[in-house]
């Protein structure tokens, strides 16, 4: 059975999709870019906060749907640049800190809204 997931605490879809679909135990999280819900805009920074924003807003989907980063077995990071790489991963690491989920990352040419990058994820309980 398909379950829509939203959280108040994640910005909002911007196009005709949603933040999260829970599907017999696996959690599909839409790319996270990183707009702070508080302000509506993106986070102030770099890449470094960018990507700590989108974190967070794994993190509030993942919550809502009563899952944790442990849950998490695979992750998809864009970059706008792929010389961002290395303080992506720095921050990424952060989050995840040991039993690593499978990731891919992947420069691209552009990114919704301007964003330096986006993440999408799927858990499973």
């Amino acid at each position: 059975m398909k379950k829509i997931i939203n959280s108040a605490k994640a910005p909002k879809a911007i196009g005709p999709y949603s933040q999260a679909i829970e599907v017999n135990g696996t959690l599909y999280i839409s790319g996270q870019i990183p707009v702070d819900v508080s302000t509506g805009k993106f986070v102030q920074g770099g890449i470094v906060e960018q990507t700590h924003q989108v974190m967070k807003n794994i993190g509030y989907i993942l919550e809502e749907a009563g899952y944790s980063y442990k849950d998490v077995v695979k992750s998809t990071c864009l970059l706008s640049d792929i010389a961002n790489f290395a303080e992506m991963n720095k921050v990424y690491g952060e989050y995840y800190k040991e039993d690593c989920p499978a990731r891919a990352a992947f420069s691209v040419k552009d990114l919704p809204m301007g964003a330096m990058v986006e993440i999408e994820t799927i858990a499973v309980k």
